[in-house]
């Protein structure tokens, strides 16, 4: 077999190697708290993009921090019972994507929700208000400031604010919300599933975000994580506060919001990864103790992996 990483048997075992804070679980019952207090005065934009059997919308809602979020919000046609919706997140400095990939699922009877991160290629803002300076990177923006400023602790947070809002649209079924995405949309499906334990089934493809020492020592701080060497390389060049920067950033690592999920987890992986490593994806999964079933694709990476969007789409058509 290939290998990138651990030997397999080792994968199988294998729960991370970043810290995780003392105080983390305090930290995401403080954060949700601020979401509670949100309004997030949700907007429904009817779209110029016409389907004969689905209502398309721009969908724009405020999250914490003030910052205006925009989804493309698909729901079907004359729909008169109860249905199931899917949540969509992409991957990273990506936006929402076309409307005609969410159309299978609207014909399946879904309501199909696809978000744009903040301050990402989609509509998203990014109202910023962070301490210190970043290398345009979202990973390290905040990370000079105190745990609360972590940029991507407000876009994990954007992810249980919009299955909160899904789950409340009229005709959509709440126990009946399924969540996915690829690379980093993978880990905002496991953070909006640990956040908002309502969502039913969660279909996350080789997640990011996940186990940032781990990618360090692998030498592997490039590409999606370059901004982690950059950071040491101009604001820490000697490591002085290596400790603290790991510890900080284990507030916004996917693999300790797992043990959070209460969803069915369909999990893929992929041995020949060298963007988000082998083992930082199975740190994710391991740590995962609901009700789960992995895919491994040993012969690929970070790429497109043939039958994947099949096994969802038949995952997901349970609901």
């Amino acid at each position: 077999m290939p290998m990138l990483d651990m030997p397999i048997e080792e994968l199988h075992k294998y729960k991370g190697t970043n810290p995780c804070p003392k105080d983390f679980d305090r930290y995401w019952e403080e954060a949700l708290k601020e979401l509670d207090s949100i309004d997030p005065m949700v907007e429904f934009i009817l779209s110029d993009f016409k389907a004969p059997y689905a209502d398309c919308f721009d969908m724009y809602f405020i999250g914490v921090r003030g910052a205006r979020i925009h989804a493309k919000c698909l729901k079907p046609k004359n729909s008169s019972q109860k249905h199931p919706a899917l949540i969509m997140f992409h991957g990273y400095r990506g936006d929402s994507g076309d409307w005609m990939d969410k159309l299978p699922y609207v014909a399946m009877g879904f309501t199909v929700v696809a978000m744009d991160c903040r301050g990402q290629g989609g509509l998203s803002e990014d109202t910023g208000n962070v301490k210190g300076p970043t290398y345009g990177g979202h990973i390290i923006r905040g990370l000079q400031g105190e745990p609360e400023d972590l940029l991507f602790r407000n876009i994990f947070l954007d992810t249980a604010q919009i299955a909160r809002i899904v789950m409340d649209m009229e005709g959509v079924d709440s126990k009946r919300v399924g969540v996915t995405g690829y690379s980093q949309g993978g880990a905002l499906t496991i953070a909006c599933a640990a956040l908002e334990p309502r969502i039913n089934k969660i279909a996350p493809v080789y997640p990011f975000l996940s186990d940032y020492k781990r990618v360090w020592q692998m030498d592997l701080a490039k590409d999606a994580y370059e901004e982690l060497n950059y950071y040491f390389r101009f604001f820490d060049p000697l490591h002085k506060k290596e400790d603290e920067v790991f510890n900080k950033l284990g507030y916004i690592d996917v693999k300790n919001l797992a043990k959070f999920i209460k969803s069915e987890v369909l999990f893929t992986a992929t041995l020949l990864d060298n963007i988000c490593p082998p083992s930082t994806q199975f740190a994710i999964y391991n740590n995962v103790i609901s009700k789960k079933q992995l895919r491994i694709y040993n012969d690929f990476g970070h790429e497109n992996l043939p039958e994947t969007n099949d096994a969802i789409f038949k995952f997901m058509s349970e609901l």
